[in-house]
């Protein structure tokens, strides 16, 4: 599982930060998360191919994190696109972006699929034989979610000196690797343990972008591997936070805390203070394992 830090900053967009955009990379499957202004051109500078991008989900409607998608979904037409583009976002968006796209006669000639959420309950928005994707309602200042993204359970690993050793036939691998018990042809039944090893435990990771402390998501990112947490800001502007509905970095910590999660990312940072260290010592009074994001960062788990 790969992330890819395309912004990270909270409100408007300066010529060395850039608004909140993401890319997860997780079983072959790339994930954009978010699209503030400046995404596509991020994605450029970090070499991420717009072709692998089907999938774009987006946490609120709040410029800083979609002021960038009218414009990428744009590129995607001139760049000839064939396959089709879901976006995941709340209900508005589609009026949204067929309204600027209708009006500037730029209609895409590709499938463009909007899925607009409304749900204030965590509820499955995509699915398929590897990932799943679930919705983490948040509480922000309009309808906001988070998301997350959890892999699926992968196949068995073959034993293949085990089950050379027993001389089974090739054409019953398949059925070892889902994890069926094998019977020979004397009788013996062969349990599955023995003719495989146990798969690579799959990844979790979710996104929880702005929100206030809300104890209230603990229990849908319990023991998440990778959580990303917005942090606008620090101590000395908690009631500010607390007016805007954001978070502390203190305070993502404590839900990292109490979550029991792995890893903490910090991220969404205010773009008063000057250094980002200050966010990572403020979380590590309550939580040990804390990342940082930085625009163009990439995080390999």
């Amino acid at each position: 599982m790969n992330l890819t830090i395309l912004g990270c900053y909270a409100a408007t967009p300066r010529t060395f930060t850039n608004p909140t955009s993401q890319v997860l990379e997780i079983r072959n499957r790339l994930f954009l998360i978010d699209c503030g202004e400046g995404t596509q051109v991020q994605l450029r500078k970090n070499k991420i191919r717009f072709s692998k991008i089907n999938h774009i989900f987006i946490s609120h409607l709040h410029g800083d994190h979609f002021f960038g998608l009218v414009g990428l979904v744009s590129t995607f037409m001139l760049l000839n696109r064939a396959s089709d583009l879901h976006i995941y976002g709340p209900k508005g968006i589609k009026e949204i972006i067929d309204l600027q796209l209708r009006l500037s006669n730029s209609w895409p000639n590709y499938g463009l699929f909007f899925h607009e959420l409304e749900s204030k309950e965590s509820e499955i928005i995509f699915e398929d034989e590897k990932v799943i994707v679930k919705t983490i309602p948040l509480k922000h200042r309009i309808y906001t979610n988070g998301f997350m993204f959890q892999e699926k359970k992968r196949e068995r690993k073959l034993d293949l000196n085990a089950v050379q050793n027993y001389e089974i036939d090739k054409c019953y691998y398949q059925n070892i690797k889902n994890g069926k018990d094998i019977t020979l042809e004397d009788g013996r039944v062969i349990e599955n343990h023995k003719l495989t090893f146990d798969p690579i435990p799959p990844l979790s990771y979710a996104f929880c972008s702005d929100t206030a402390y809300d104890e209230s998501i603990i229990s849908l990112i319990k023991e998440v591997d990778i959580l990303y947490h917005e942090s606008t800001f620090l101590d000395s502007e908690e009631s500010l936070a607390g007016k805007t509905m954001h978070s502390t970095a203190k305070e993502a910590a404590t839900i990292a805390l109490k979550a029991n999660v792995k890893q903490l990312v910090l991220g969404h940072y205010s773009t008063r203070y000057e250094s980002l260290e200050l966010f990572k010592e403020q979380a590590e009074t309550i939580f040990p394992d804390i990342l940082l994001a930085e625009d163009g960062k990439s995080f390999e788990f």
